[in-house]
């Protein structure tokens, strides 16, 4: 058994059929959840993606292109586990960091507020619980960053959603179990494909070898596309 599962005693996880009451191990609130480990110990959202800020300092000072390198310093840092609903946040950083230091044209700041705005509204689960990973909607969240996208937009609306569509589909391609390193590569990929398909700007990409697999108590081992 590897150490990445409850947060509290390193424990397996298991998931509910509905939503109970449990209170947080770490900062004693209660909240609504499917998800606890075998011993009954509960994390919530925030206090699992405490640190999450701490990528602020990588956007701002980060100089390349590629996002996935980006994301790769992202995911290595202290604060990310190997599962777990910062990365609906980190794959949407990643690539506006990169659109950004490609030398378009955007406000920065308010992107970075944005995507931290709408990704923390994107619960841990959502790619069993609401057939829909983070992940992938981390991508079209950035699409709608970068396209000043909103519920009664044209092409922009269309864009952000087909991006969250192509990157659901190549996470789907693969199937479960959940990996969040997998998905967010898989939804990084599509992004940096979409984006130069659709509006012409090419970021860099690079070959993805995992080397979080030995953290992972439900790697699919040659499945995935990273091993």
């Amino acid at each position: 058994m590897n150490n990445d599962e409850c947060l509290i005693c390193s424990a397996p996880l298991e998931y509910l059929e509905k939503d109970i009451d449990m209170e947080c191990e770490i900062c004693h609130k209660t909240a609504k959840s499917k998800t606890r480990c075998i011993n009954n110990h509960f994390v919530c959202d925030t206090c699992h993606k405490k640190g999450l800020d701490s990528i602020i300092s990588v956007a701002l000072n980060e100089t390349s292109i590629n996002p996935i390198k980006i994301l790769d310093k992202m995911m290595n840092m202290s604060f990310c586990h190997m599962h777990g609903p910062e990365h609906h946040t980190m794959v949407g950083v990643a690539l506006l960091t990169a659109y950004k230091n490609k030398g378009c044209n955007i406000d920065f700041d308010n992107a970075l507020y944005e995507m931290f705005s709408r990704g923390n509204l994107v619960p841990g689960g959502t790619c069993g619980f609401w057939g829909a990973c983070g992940a992938a909607i981390s991508t079209g969240i950035f699409m709608s960053i970068i396209t000043k996208s909103n519920p009664l937009a044209l092409e922009p609306f269309a864009l952000s959603n087909e991006m969250t569509s192509r990157a659901l589909h190549k996470i789907a391609e693969v199937g479960g179990p959940r990996c969040c390193k997998r998905d967010s590569y898989l939804s990084i990929l599509t992004a940096i494909d979409f984006v130069k398909e659709k509006l012409n700007i090419e970021l860099e990409k690079s070959e993805i070898k995992c080397n979080f697999k030995s953290k992972n108590n439900q790697c699919i081992g040659k499945r995935c596309p990273f091993v």
